[in-house]
């Protein structure tokens, strides 16, 4: 079967197709083949380095996919042959025509949601869900959600609004402005400009932040520090597209009597994990909508990296075999 292996850590052209081996299902497997593979930010970080890669190079890529279930191993329920589902793997493997995977970590997709949709909605919705729950957000709260036009800040937006939430959105530029807009946000800021925490004293009035979901992280969140609500407010930081992670201080955030909630790292992605069927049912239900750009043959794997990087999609990027 043709597949993508990521041959050393690098550039976008370090994913490369090669002919490998079709996995079959072993005991506790089920063998998929694969119909969508959704591209994700976090991949581009684990293929260029920032993050570690989980297997000895090279490897096939890859966390994600959406396909049929066409074989099951010893152990497995019988039922899911035939099914449609999504799928997770270790960080490796899914960038395939088939993928052999735990038959725990394969999710059924529900009724009416194609197996596109399924795929773009997998990762976004699913920790968009688990943020949400873990902010436990008020009825008449205002919430900041940076990064709002795209992805998991979009799913964000979607949740908070329809929970009747005063959603403040930052987006990168006008386009990305009215998408945010379009997601449910009242108000929008754009955050490529460098003072865009200024902005937030006219927009909020006597009003204040209850929830800040923070995808940019850097030295981003500082300015923003004072219009948290004092004793309650809730940070949930989760993304790095500044580059880093939120530097901000212990004192900073003691003195004003905030929370910051770390939401990466193992335990993090198992809580995302159990958020998987939880979005695709708002999906199928019309509560969140999954958004794809672009559709690109497998082979493009390093044409859709690069998409991402340069942050021109306005939606998913899908691979396809």
């Amino acid at each position: 079967m043709q597949a993508i292996v990521m041959t050393t850590v690098g550039a976008p052209e370090v994913l490369v197709v090669e002919e490998v081996d079709t996995p079959r299902a072993a005991a506790g497997e089920v063998l998929v083949r694969i119909e969508a593979i959704p591209v994700l930010y976090p991949e581009t970080l684990m293929r260029s380095g920032a993050f570690p890669f989980p297997a000895r190079l090279p490897a096939v890529f890859g966390f994600q996919a959406a396909g049929t279930v066409v074989e099951v191993g010893a152990d497995v329920d019988q039922g899911l042959l035939g099914s449609r589902v999504v799928l997770s793997t270790p960080g490796y493997g899914s960038y395939a025509e088939f993928v052999a995977v735990s038959a725990d970590s394969v999710t059924t997709v529900p009724t009416g949601l194609d197996p596109d949709a399924a795929a773009a909605i997998l990762m976004a919705g699913s920790v968009a869900t688990a943020l949400f729950d873990t902010a436990a957000p008020s009825a008449g709260e205002t919430v900041l959600v940076e990064a709002a036009a795209t992805g998991v800040g979009a799913s964000l937006t979607r949740l908070c609004a329809a929970a009747r939430l005063r959603v403040i959105a930052t987006a990168g530029g006008p386009a990305k402005a009215e998408l945010a807009r379009a997601n449910g946000a009242h108000e929008v800021v754009d955050h490529n400009a460098p003072d865009w925490a200024r902005q937030l004293p006219a927009l909020l009035g006597d009003d204040t932040l209850g929830v800040v979901f923070d995808s940019i992280g850097g030295d981003s969140l500082t300015p923003v520090l004072d219009f948290v609500t004092p004793l309650r407010g809730r940070i949930l930081s989760y993304g790095w597209l500044a580059g880093a992670p939120a530097q901000v201080t212990a004192a900073e955030l003691i003195l004003r009597g905030l929370t910051l909630t770390g939401c990466a790292g193992p335990a993090w992605l198992g809580t995302v994990a159990a958020h998987g069927a939880a979005a695709l049912d708002a999906a199928a239900q019309g509560r969140l909508v999954p958004v794809v750009d672009a559709v690109l043959p497998m082979a493009d794997a390093a044409k859709a990296h690069r998409m991402l990087e340069d942050r021109v999609a306005m939606g998913s990027v899908l691979l396809r075999p």
